[in-house]
């Protein structure tokens, strides 16, 4: 499976799946709206194109961010507020539990530990969005038919469970695809 940067329409419009990464929301936002990626993006998205956002790459995802009117992408059925944890020293790890939503049997192997870095909150799940994995009773992984947002960094541990999860439960990619 091959990983490609998305920094152009061609780009956009050539991979099969997408991932969001963390970082700042409001910054990658203009960027996709500067560089003609946005409008690609919800209409692949809309036609059944995975993707996955992390932290920042959740909140682009949201249909409603907090007291923001900052670019997004939506079409995500979440209201979500940024830096909810509190500012970058308050950053945190903790042991993330299955939700409601959690059928795949590898979230039951073992914890899946989350690092949380000025970390949004998923203050609301609506309907069609199904909560895979929880924090003190707080959705933090969640589904929407092909789209997934963590609102924690999976990319910083060894466990790769969230990213096959998204790869082969939610995508169904067999090896080879790219990404």
């Amino acid at each position: 499976m091959d990983a490609l940067g998305v920094r152009s329409e061609r780009a956009a419009e050539t991979v099969d799946a997408l991932v969001i990464p963390g970082g700042e929301s409001t910054t990658i936002g203009m960027l996709l709206e500067r560089f003609g990626v946005m409008a690609i993006v919800r209409r692949r998205m809309a036609e059944g194109m995975p993707i996955l956002g992390t932290c920042a790459g959740s909140i682009l995802l949201a249909d409603v961010i907090a007291e923001s009117n900052q670019p997004r992408i939506g079409g995500m059925r979440i209201e979500i507020e940024r830096n909810a944890y509190g500012r970058q020293v308050e950053s945190f790890e903790a042991n993330l539990r299955p939700g409601p939503a959690a059928r795949w049997d590898r979230w039951h192997e073992s914890p899946v530990h989350g690092v949380f870095i000025r970390a949004p909150i998923i203050t609301a799940v609506h309907e069609g969005v199904e909560v895979v994995l929880e924090f003190e009773e707080r959705p933090v992984l969640v589904r929407q038919g092909t789209l997934v947002a963590a609102t924690f960094h999976p990319e910083l541990t060894s466990d790769s469970r969230v990213h096959d999860y998204f790869l082969r439960e939610v995508a169904g990619f067999p090896a080879g695809r790219n990404i």
